[in-house]
């Protein structure tokens, strides 16, 4: 079966630009879905970030958002601060560093980000395609190799 074997680094780069072809426009579109639900929740597709990422992770400083993510500091920042100042996020003092506090979701986040993942669940439903675990596995192997090569890349 030729489609088991590992492809040639050549080879390989050019079906990779497949990928990043589709990613780029995957992500904009999704965007502003995202964006077309801020009516519905009030949360720019930042704010929606910092949530869903303190939800699956629990309590988090800045900049280790901004690692998970590969966003500045700087954005992040500002996207706990309008969080704050809706009332969905809250800053505690964190035990292993006094200058960077601990943000976590305030009861009102944590409604928020459930209502946004619920809907958001609901529009992936429609995906067709016949797709397979193995199929979303693989993608998300390659999408995971990807990622990695450009860990060292700074985002601030």
């Amino acid at each position: 079966m030729k489609d088991a074997a590992p492809l040639p680094p050549d080879e390989l780069a050019h079906r990779l630009v497949d990928v990043f072809d589709l990613v780029g426009p995957l992500y904009r579109r999704v965007q502003r879905k995202v964006e077309q639900g801020e009516a519905v929740e009030g949360l720019s597709v930042g704010v929606r970030a910092v949530l869903d990422l303190l939800h699956k992770h629990g309590a988090m400083t800045v900049p280790q958002m901004g690692r998970a993510q590969a966003i500045s500091r700087q954005f992040v920042q500002r996207m706990v601060n309008d969080a704050a100042a809706r009332g969905l996020v809250e800053s505690t003092p964190n035990p292993a560093h006094q200058r960077s506090s601990l943000i976590r979701l305030t009861d009102g986040g944590r409604a928020a980000i459930t209502a946004v993942v619920a809907r958001e669940h609901a529009v992936l439903r429609e995906v067709g395609g016949d797709l397979t675990d193995a199929d979303v596995r693989a993608c998300v192997r390659v999408l995971g190799e990807m990622v990695k090569l450009f860990d060292a890349v700074d985002v601030d």
